[in-house]
């Protein structure tokens, strides 16, 4: 199978459904942001991540290839034949876990801080820009997505900013505040 098909030659990809639409749809814009968060995780683990956290983002990763494959399908029709592409409720609060196994290990936050840091604690932060991104995207489509999806991506967001604490206060990183 070759990797290109010259089916988006015209600025135009596929759904899910088979609907055709432009790479400008907002729709597509949702997803692209999903698949760059995606992407800049993948950079976050090459840079060096903690062992005990490594194995958490790589099922993030999974998480937003099953959630641009929701945002992909409209109908909401994909989960009912590929059950790898679905997010439920348990996702989310594994997320919250995360948040609340890491945030422990943290000094009390009681200012604002400026993203930087270790390179690692850095990546994070662009991350979770990313990520808020994606979120606004994802709350403007017309028909809306899953709730569920709004849900994952905001925990998600927070997640990445505990993360970015946890790996700067690890590497001996202070934070500096605003």
């Amino acid at each position: 199978m070759k990797i290109y098909t010259r089916t988006g030659d015209a600025g135009e990809t596929a759904l899910f459904d088979g609907t055709r639409v432009s790479k400008a749809d907002p729709r597509v814009d949702a997803y692209g942001d999903v698949d760059e968060l995606n992407a800049w995780l993948g950079l976050v683990r090459a840079n060096g991540l903690p062992p005990d956290l490594d194995g958490d983002l790589v099922y993030i990763q999974r998480d937003l290839f099953a959630m641009g494959a929701m945002l992909a399908d409209p109908r909401h029709r994909i989960a009912d034949r590929v059950e790898k592409a679905a997010l439920g409720d348990v996702d989310v609060a594994r997320l919250e876990a995360l948040i609340d196994r890491v945030e422990d290990s943290l000094p009390p936050l009681r200012h604002f801080i400026l993203p930087g840091g270790s390179a690692t604690g850095a990546t994070l932060h662009v991350a979770r820009t990313v990520c808020r991104r994606a979120e606004r995207r994802i709350v403007s489509l017309t028909p809306p997505p899953d709730p569920l999806v709004v849900r994952y991506v905001n925990r998600l967001s927070d997640l990445l900013f505990v993360l970015a604490r946890a790996v700067n206060h690890r590497a001996g990183q202070p934070e500096t505040q605003w």
